[in-house]
């Protein structure tokens, strides 16, 4: 019995030490303080927030800022339920923060990016950093001004060292992917003329489709978004010109005229969609989703035909939005949502890889094994067009 029981402690010491090596390091936080003169603050008022791990090396001018993801508030309802979380203040944010995967500083975790300057943006606004509204209510003190933090930050960054980078790559997961798209473009004009730069989005391309009651349910979800945080002078002009403001808050309507290089790495059954876009809850008061969104073993012949239809028309979006030598693409069938800040999914044994896959793009024919970390890296210094992994 006490073998036994020093057996498992020595097991559960042992797992918790991989895990620490693999995280690479714990980075403190930076406090923005002099942005709250600018009024760029957390839904409680409280100052931007950002990790930054300094680069070295080769590396020493290349830059990494990624979007921390976290969903959206709607209303003042489930924006007062983020204001007292690290997701609306940046008070009660981690002060050292685990940076793995992309974030990795260790070269056999992240062999591409591990000696850049890496930067973590807490995400601490609620609609993936658009909101500006000036007027504050006294009885909520709700500060809608997600687009102020996104200008404040960067420009703490550039004093820091990024008016000098070579290559800069916007990134950033979920909400924080959906916000690499948006701000992809504006992150390239506040940045030098020299700098190579391009943009990645991880799980950030949500597609405007009706839930299973028939219902619009993500798109009128994403108008209250808009709405509240009076998003839609931040969104792109090239879209919001021509369409509805809170469509323009869809990936698939903004990113065709994006003119920066993007690259969207994205699950075909993103979980987060099926769970909240597809089968949300409200539409399901009876549970019948419940189990199968837990688990799709799980799921009737129904409901894995309903999943599937899902996947198509995810494909079929992304795909007219991407057609162009600019865009690059990678999407596994994989049940899951965010694999760029994971490492079991970035750069680990058994993570997604491309295997002998013909006709890169720009003219480069070859057969190749690529690891999700190397596909990204190959995009962003070589401009190949990877495609579809099913």
């Amino acid at each position: 019995m006490i073998y036994s029981r020093m057996s498992q402690w020595m097991n559960l010491l042992i797992c918790v030490l991989l895990l620490k090596k693999i995280e690479g390091l714990y980075v403190g936080i930076t406090y923005v303080r002099n942005a709250v003169a600018k009024g760029a603050v957390c839904l409680d008022g409280s100052p931007p927030a950002y990790h930054l791990d300094k680069g070295f090396g080769t590396g020493i001018n290349s830059w990494l800022v990624h979007f921390e993801g976290g969903g959206w508030c709607n209303n003042i309802t489930t924006c007062l339920a983020r204001k007292n979380t690290r997701l609306g203040s940046s008070k009660q944010m981690a002060t050292p923060l685990a940076f793995s995967g992309i974030m990795n500083n260790m070269r056999q975790y992240n062999p591409d990016f591990y000696n850049w300057n890496r930067v973590k943006i807490r995400y601490c606004d609620g609609a993936s950093f658009t909101g500006d509204v000036e007027a504050v209510n006294p009885a909520t003190n709700l500060h809608f001004r997600g687009a102020r933090i996104f200008l404040a930050v960067i420009e703490d960054l550039l004093a820091k060292g990024m008016k000098n980078a070579e290559n800069a790559l916007l990134s950033g997961c979920s909400a924080g992917g959906l916000a690499s798209i948006l701000h992809c473009d504006s992150f390239r004009a506040l940045l030098p003329m020299g700098t190579k730069v391009k943009c990645l989005s991880d799980a950030g391309y949500f597609i405007n489709v009706k839930d299973v009651s028939g219902a619009p349910h993500i798109q009128t979800y994403f108008n209250q978004v808009v709405s509240l945080h009076g998003s839609a002078k931040n969104l792109p002009l090239s879209c919001t010109s021509r369409l509805n403001p809170a469509l323009c808050f869809f990936p698939q309507y903004v990113v065709q005229q994006i003119k920066t290089p993007l690259f969207v790495l994205n699950a075909a059954y993103d979980s987060w969609q099926i769970k909240n876009t597809l089968a949300p809850s409200a539409v399901d008061p009876s549970g019948t989703w419940k189990a199968c969104k837990l688990d799709i073993n799980t799921c009737s012949p129904i409901q894995l035909k309903t999943v599937q239809d899902f996947r198509t028309k995810f494909l079929n979006t992304l795909y007219r939005s991407t057609n162009s030598s600019s865009k690059g693409v990678y999407i596994d069938s994989c049940y899951v949502h965010c694999q760029t800040e994971l490492q079991e999914t970035w750069f680990m044994t058994g993570s997604p890889e491309l295997g002998k896959t013909t006709g890169l793009g720009n003219g480069i024919a070859a057969t190749v094994k690529l690891s999700l970390v190397t596909m990204v890296f190959c995009w962003l210094i070589m401009g190949m067009k990877i495609s579809f992994k099913n």
